[in-house]
């Protein structure tokens, strides 16, 4: 039995869209697991649970660019997986604690699949299939320290997810990048879509967080958190996807592609997306009570994660196009300042301090770089 190899077909399919759906639950579940438990220790435990599924989709992501989705054997083999990471986000909000054996069978069923089909499609390939043999004994370590965690508590616990975590995403490094096969355009279409799945987390958070009641002030709220969820938006998808994308179709195929597609896209994303994640649960505490101040830990995930966000933007177009971002480095300085008079404000004012920041980088970004940016929109609507 083999599996059918993607080709140069660049277009993402709608069964990767739908297999990403079943993500959208992870990321919510992820959004509720620190929402109930708005402490320092929660928020760690949510991003160790967001960390470990956001390297569990980048590895569909690097196998969907290689197999064809629309082959039988991967389409069912993706429908197996889907119903395991439904099982997996299901039990997302007691990973730590009663839920922890389920979930860590079905992310173990997950990965397990991931690697089998991999397996498949590099059956003629040698240099792919040893880079899959190496993600395999990587990944295996990963699921057997998480297995192990089910059974503690407390640091231990935390010790043996972070442990799983390091070596998951560290196994890339140890077995080099040289084998790996990629649909470039495809590749970076996958994240970008993958980010405005992000993006719509946030707006899902704020209809939770409306849920007890609207009046006017909730209504500035949710108004001020679309805001602040569009401008992240325009940050990423104006003109710094155009140019990454560009970047990576040019860029040498072979090991040069393969790293800056891994540094770039599977690593330095996962900052954007945490980073909405964390704002989301500040933008869903602020439609809680808008008019007193958040609590430390959801302001600091208001203005940590939109900070976070900024900052991997930094990362990002230092990896893609070898440029610092002096005003997205400011903008993200500036939200960790606000921190230190957030007690004093509401949280409303607090969010809109955060819309204010975000429209500033935009404006100053607009006007500094027209020239440039009108160049790339042009190649962009002209590549598409």
């Amino acid at each position: 039995m083999s599996a059918h190899l993607r080709g140069d077909f660049e277009q993402v399919t709608p069964l990767e869209l739908f297999f990403d759906l079943v993500f959208v639950l992870a990321i919510t579940q992820c959004t509720a697991l620190m929402a109930a438990d708005p402490t320092w220790e929660g928020i760690a435990r949510g991003l160790l649970v967001l960390a470990v599924l956001w390297w569990c989709w980048v590895g569909y992501a690097w196998l969907t660019s290689v197999v064809d989705p629309e082959d039988e054997l991967v389409r069912i083999t993706l429908f197996g997986s889907m119903a395991a990471l439904l099982v997996a986000a299901m039990s997302v909000p007691g990973a730590f604690g009663d839920d922890a054996a389920i979930f860590t069978v079905a992310y173990g069923v997950v990965r397990v699949a991931h690697i089998a089909l991999f397996l498949v499609a590099g059956r003629g390939d040698p240099d792919l299939r040893r880079s899959v043999i190496g993600l395999g004994v990587s990944s295996g370590v990963s699921v057997a320290l998480i297995t192990a965690a089910a059974f503690t508590d407390g640091v231990p616990q935390g010790i043996l997810w972070a442990a799983a975590l390091a070596i998951d995403m560290g196994g890339p490094f140890l077995f080099g990048a040289d084998g790996w096969k990629l649909a470039p355009s495809h590749f970076a279409e996958r994240h970008g879509l993958i980010v405005l799945i992000a993006l719509g987390e946030s707006i899902v958070a704020i209809g939770v967080g409306a849920g007890a009641g609207i009046d006017a002030g909730v209504v500035a709220a949710a108004v001020t958190g679309i805001a602040i969820t569009a401008a992240l938006w325009w940050l990423y998808f104006d003109v710094t996807a155009i140019v990454a994308e560009k970047r990576l179709v040019e860029a040498p195929v072979g090991r040069v592609q393969n790293e800056l597609a891994r540094d770039a896209f599977s690593f330095l994303h996962f900052p954007m997306v945490a980073g909405v994640v964390l704002l989301a649960l500040g933008l869903k505490k602020t439609l809680g009570d808008v008019e007193e101040p958040l609590k430390l830990v959801p302001a600091a995930a208001l203005l940590g994660g939109t900070a976070l966000y900024l900052l991997g933007h930094v990362a990002f177009r230092l990896r893609i196009a070898r440029r610092f971002s002096r005003e997205r480095t400011a903008a993200a300085i500036a939200c960790g300042a606000l921190l230190a008079v957030s007690g004093e404000l509401p949280a409303l004012g607090l969010a809109l301090c955060v819309l204010a920041i975000v429209v500033v980088v935009i404006v100053v970004e607009r006007y500094r770089f027209a020239e440039i940016r009108g160049r790339v929109r042009a190649h962009g609507r002209a590549s598409q």
